[in-house]
């Protein structure tokens, strides 16, 4: 016991759960030893505006500025450049993969997420990088879902982003995904302006909309990973001990990593699997008319998309002003 107790409750909670490092900062994952990060447009913005990458920025324009494009094509071109080396300066920090966002416009348009996956994996394999690494993320709308099942025949692994129902979960378990990642923090948000309460970590509907993805995974072995994102708080966190992977901000890895409080496993396979839970055949009809009666999801989904654009349009400005 004397071992636990001298352990933060980060390298506890490191036994029970893959955890990914939230952000784009690349000292933050030196210090904490992710196993996996993610990017979004927010972050990758958010960390291109920093002096310490500029480098990267330029680049990324100077790589592409000879390449015969113009216009849009250009600056889209710079961006995935731009994506793929913050992917590859972060696959020199962490041993696992790292997730890279299709263009948030294409969540509607299956083939243009098809097409917009290939290239960014054609540019990491033109680095040296293998696609084993990599995970392109989508977000979680029927088209997203069903160009990620394409990719997946192709050894193209997605992570399918801005999932808030089981409508969505079941659609990416039944269409072979490698994993998704069920928003927490902006659920429990959504509760929270509806009901005009807060909520404990155990009642979090967020942290209960995790739980019974998860369950229903094991339940009918399912071989998509769940990795719980968008955290609010520490709490919600250490309600989803054991699910299969978690990624966290850095200000939560930093509170995790300064309390030795003693950390339990939540969530198992075992518990998963015994449990009674039916299951839902899916196909298109249900899919719409299960994610519609999901106000929270139709809303979140929605507001997520048009977010994660608004920030690719701000890179896109940004690139313009270096050209």
């Amino acid at each position: 016991m004397s071992e636990v107790l001298t352990q933060n409750q980060l390298e506890q909670l490191k036994k029970f759960t893959v955890v990914v490092a939230d952000t784009g900062d690349f000292q933050t994952m030196k210090e904490f030893e992710p196993r996996d990060a993610t990017t979004n447009p927010t972050l990758i913005l958010k960390a291109a505006e920093k002096a310490e990458y500029a480098e990267l920025v330029d680049k990324a324009v100077a790589a592409k500025k000879d390449s015969g494009l113009s216009g849009n094509a250009l600056v889209e071109a710079i961006i995935d450049e731009l994506l793929v080396l913050f992917g590859i300066e972060i696959l020199n920090i962490v041993p696992g993969r790292v997730s890279t966002e299709v263009d948030a416009r294409l969540s509607f348009d299956t083939a243009g997420t098809i097409a917009k996956a290939k290239d960014i994996i054609n540019l990491y394999e033109e680095k040296g990088i293998s696609r084993d690494r990599i995970l392109i993320k989508i977000a979680s709308t029927w088209e997203g879902i069903n160009a990620a099942a394409e990719l997946e025949k192709e050894g193209i692994h997605c992570n399918l982003t801005l999932l808030f129902s089981m409508a969505q979960a079941v659609h990416c378990a039944e269409s072979g995904i490698t994993l998704i990642s069920p928003f927490v923090g902006r659920i429990m948000d959504w509760y929270k302006a509806k009901e005009g309460r807060s909520f404990e970590p155990a009642e979090d509907p967020g942290v209960l909309s995790v739980q019974s993805i998860y369950d229903y995974y094991k339940k009918f072995g399912y071989k998509t990973e769940v990795m719980g994102a968008s955290f609010r708080n520490k709490g919600e966190i250490l309600e989803l001990a054991g699910c299969d992977l978690l990624t966290i901000s850095p200000n939560l890895l930093e509170e995790l990593a300064k309390s030795n409080d003693p950390v339990e496993e939540k969530l198992s396979e075992a518990a998963s699997k015994a449990k009674d839970i039916e299951k839902i055949e899916m196909d298109e009809n249900t899919f719409r008319w299960m994610f519609n009666e999901d106000a929270m999801a139709v809303e979140k989904t929605a507001e997520g998309i048009r977010n994660f654009a608004k920030d690719i349009v701000k890179l896109e400005q940004m690139i313009e002003g270096k050209l």
